[in-house]
């Protein structure tokens, strides 16, 4: 089956603490990542949040949809965030955060390979639409989480309901 190596990088006006909050709480991505249909949570984890394992529903904006497992193998508050991927993908996403001067920067790798034998035809003949499809959808997730943190901001400051 085919792989794919991805990174991600944002860089996000916010506080390491918030961000790591952010991408932590993932039951909620849905409220501000376009393209993710459901969170759902399968094993609630130790009390950092090893094991926990989150069924998640993406719809490609090609109009296919993607059903994998994350169970969460590491953390260490507030740097990292790994889990290990099965389902229609299977692989690893790791989370890793660094504060700087003007706020947070993220990078994000997914090293994944197809599990279904209908996604490894669309991705052999379709590769680099594929690879446009999730670069789409993360610059989708970095906006709607900026968004949602300048939301939060303004929430806690009072500014904002």
């Amino acid at each position: 089956m085919p792989s794919f190596h991805f990174e991600t990088v944002w860089h996000l006006d916010a506080p390491l603490e918030a961000v790591f909050d952010a991408l932590a709480d993932s039951l909620h991505w849905p409220d501000w990542w376009p393209g993710l249909v459901e969170v759902r949570q399968l094993v609630s984890g130790d009390e950092q949040g090893i094991g926990r394992t989150q069924r998640f529903v993406w719809k490609s904006r090609l109009g296919y949809g993607l059903r994998f497992d994350i169970r969460i193998t590491r953390v260490y508050r507030p740097r990292l965030i790994e889990g290990e991927a099965c389902g229609d993908v299977v692989g690893i996403g790791r989370w890793q955060l660094q504060a700087k001067q003007t706020g947070t920067r993220v990078r994000y790798l997914w090293q994944v390979r197809t599990a279904r034998p209908w996604m490894g035809l669309l991705a052999w003949m379709a590769r680099p639409v594929v690879i446009w499809n999730h670069h789409a959808m993360m610059r989708e997730g970095r906006t709607g989480l900026s968004r949602h943190l300048r939301d939060r901001a303004q929430l806690g400051n009072g500014e904002r309901w």
